[in-house]
């Protein structure tokens, strides 16, 4: 099995003709991902590479295709409205890659993906994989290898490099999963490590974090009260200056709390092993399995 996505997610591209939409459907084409279509206002009609129907809107795209998932690779200025038409089309998943969406858009965005049943991974995210099943985002796939271990992660680039070091070391991966580094995002840490513990087929869970919030806090009680699984926990910025932000926007310390020292402590209490650094995830793994 896998979280979120599988061998029957059927995937709707929406900016499929764009500089990175096109780029990254043929990686994901290229994995085996089923892409059922693409939506790009006023190219409706044309067909994406011999393969994906393009459609004019989303509504169009899920009657025609029966599309159940949706990637966004449009401008920040109308990725807001690309949500809310994916949701209003009934997709079940909307993957959101595009960074910069003014946070007053996400406040919006938010709710009314919620109140339509929807889960919105991102925005800001790599998006997720379950391989060899199916790519939904910008992972890359040669790195990743079947396995039975679950990654959850703000950060896009260090995602890759604890995957690298799990695959290099026979450690493959259940699915993965890049929540993306915006302070508003739509799937939390807790919402991933609910689904990796009900998964049958991960046997411990991998979280990268980040200095900036809470989340990883939340996280850490909610391992403690609700997890069975061992968890291998990571948080970047741990040389960060106070007070400073670094890279995403939402890894922004207030007072102690965002502190990287605080979120290891919380890891630490909760039972999760810490990594000092992205190489030490083998040593731990296999202390606890």
């Amino acid at each position: 099995m896998s979280i979120f996505v599988d061998q029957q997610t059927r995937l709707v591209v929406q900016g499929i003709t764009g500089r990175d939409g096109s780029f990254h459907t043929r990686q994901m084409l290229g994995y085996g991902t089923k892409v059922v279509a693409g939506v790009t206002p006023g190219k409706g009609g044309q067909v994406f590479d011999g393969v994906a129907p393009v459609f004019d809107t989303m509504a169009d795209a899920v009657a025609e295709t029966r599309a159940n998932t949706s990637i966004i690779y449009v401008p920040a200025v109308v990725a807001a409205s690309a949500i809310f038409e994916a949701a209003d089309a009934g997709v079940a998943l909307i993957v959101c890659i595009t960074e910069g969406i003014p946070v007053l858009d996400m406040t919006r965005v938010l709710p009314y993906v919620h109140e339509r049943g929807a889960r919105l991974i991102g925005p800001n995210c790599p998006g997720l994989i379950s391989p060899p099943r199916t790519k939904v985002g910008i992972i890359p796939g040669n790195i990743c290898r079947p396995g039975r271990i679950g990654v959850v992660s703000r950060s896009g680039t260090l995602t890759y490099e604890i995957v690298h070091q799990l695959s290099g070391a026979g450690y493959g991966q259940s699915t993965c999963v890049g929540i993306g580094g915006d302070p508003l995002i739509g799937t939390n840490f807790i919402h991933c490590l609910s689904a990796f513990q009900a998964d049958p087929d991960t046997d411990a869970v991998v979280m990268i974090g980040e200095i900036g919030g809470t989340d990883e806090q939340q996280a850490a009680d909610f391992v403690q009260q609700a997890m069975s699984k061992p968890v291998i926990g990571f948080i970047a910025g741990q040389t960060a200056p106070p007070g400073r932000r670094m890279g995403h926007a939402g890894a922004i310390i207030a007072g102690s709390s965002g502190t990287a020292a605080e979120k290891m402590a919380a890891f630490a209490r909760a039972g999760i092993a810490v990594m000092k650094r992205p190489a030490d995830v083998v040593a731990l793994l296999k202390e606890r399995l």
